[in-house]
């Protein structure tokens, strides 16, 4: 099976904030201010907006295909709108790849539920559980206890809440570079700067630290061997070094640092 590892980026929902709290005036940022200062209002400090006021400004993938075909890029341009961003999401799923996140049953595909919604994008092979393909009908996106989306926070918390751990600290514990010094909480500031492209690097980063967190877990339930493992982590490096980019470099070097930390299979262990 095809394996997409993915992420998104999301501001606040302007539009729509703009037409809740009546904002005819407001500018993005006071927009988007008084968004979370309700927000705060509402939950008692938080300022985490409800999943169907976010919106998706970025979305990035790591995509496994075949012996020797990985990806791992922003989708679509970016100049893409919302709608054109999720869209083109949707139809990398006509072929049914295992989608791997991180929270992703808690808020990336729930967002994606709702901001497809709201545009009108169509996806009869991500909604199918069994109408159009009986093999859906068990195994499929929303059956959470099998692994055509496997969320990745969920199922190493077996599925108990009070076990969930932020993905910085997950790809922290296997000597990972994990956010470097970035989180979703300065995507905003950033979005007000201009600086869509550095959220979609730093988007990237979290599909790739997702994607070798899977590895990981492949190996530990003896779906892989210690050489497969250290084969699949070495052909992300051979992809990121030829793709030669700042933010991969970067990474690179900050894995390459860490990874002496890692506890687990020792080179001439191989099974």
């Amino acid at each position: 099976m095809d394996i997409l590892a993915f992420d998104i980026e999301t501001i606040p929902d302007l539009e729509n904030g703009r037409r809740i709290y009546g904002l005819t005036d407001a500018d993005e940022r006071d927009i988007g201010e008084a968004m979370f200062a309700k927000q705060r209002e509402k939950s008692g400090g938080s300022d985490f907006l409800s999943v169907h006021l976010h919106k998706v400004i970025a979305m990035a993938v790591v995509y496994r295909r075949g012996r020797d075909q990985l990806r791992v890029s922003a989708v679509g341009k970016e100049q893409d709108g919302e709608k054109d961003i999720i869209a083109k999401f949707f139809k990398g799923l006509e072929f049914t790849p295992r989608l791997v996140t991180w929270n992703g049953s808690g808020f990336d595909l729930p967002v994606l539920h709702y901001r497809a919604l709201l545009h009108g994008v169509a996806s009869q092979r991500y909604w199918d559980t069994g109408e159009h393909d009986r093999e859906f009908r068990w195994d499929n996106y929303f059956n959470r206890y099998h692994f055509r989306h496997t969320d990745l926070m969920d199922v190493l918390a077996a599925y108990n809440p009070r076990a969930f751990v932020s993905l910085d600290e997950a790809a922290m514990l296997l000597g990972l570079p994990g956010k470097s010094g970035m989180d979703g909480s300065k995507v905003w500031g950033k979005y007000l700067a201009g600086d869509i492209q550095g959220i979609r690097n730093y988007c990237q980063l979290d599909a790739l630290n997702t994607y070798l967190i899977y590895l990981r877990w492949e190996l530990i339930r003896g779906n892989f061997t210690e050489r497969k493992w250290r084969e699949e982590c070495d052909l992300v490096r051979e992809k990121m070094q030829d793709a030669n980019l700042p933010h991969f470099n970067e990474f690179l070097d900050a894995w390459h640092k860490s990874e002496a930390q890692l506890p687990g299979p020792e080179p001439g262990n191989e099974k």
